[in-house]
């Protein structure tokens, strides 16, 4: 089965075909079909090809099944003896996606 590494919002991702994944938000609205070119390698059956920096007309197509919201994270800073305390939280706005088809011309 063939499988891709493509690079989204500086971070890397392994997809393939009908895989669904969460990559930093992205402004697209749901429903809505997005093209990732940033393929930076590329296995097939026997084929491997590793991009210099990205591969050559290949191509993921993913379609937007929503912006979520990732977990939550407590970011909590203390100065012993100083009664300092900080508690804040954080989620990460997310965008989920659904691979409909991986492509790539030689």
């Amino acid at each position: 089965m063939a499988y891709a590494i493509v690079e989204t919002g500086g971070l890397q991702f392994r997809v393939q075909d009908r895989e669904v994944l969460e990559v930093p938000r992205l402004q697209v609205a749901e429903g809505e079909t997005v093209t990732l070119d940033r393929v930076l390698m590329w296995v097939d059956e026997a084929d491997v090809v590793v991009g210099q920096p990205t591969v050559e007309g290949a191509s993921v197509q993913a379609r937007v099944l929503g912006q979520i919201l990732g977990p939550k994270i407590i970011v909590f800073k203390q100065k012993r003896r100083k009664n300092y305390r900080r508690k804040r939280g954080h989620r990460q706005h997310l965008t989920k996606l659904e691979i409909t088809g991986l492509t790539r011309s030689v």
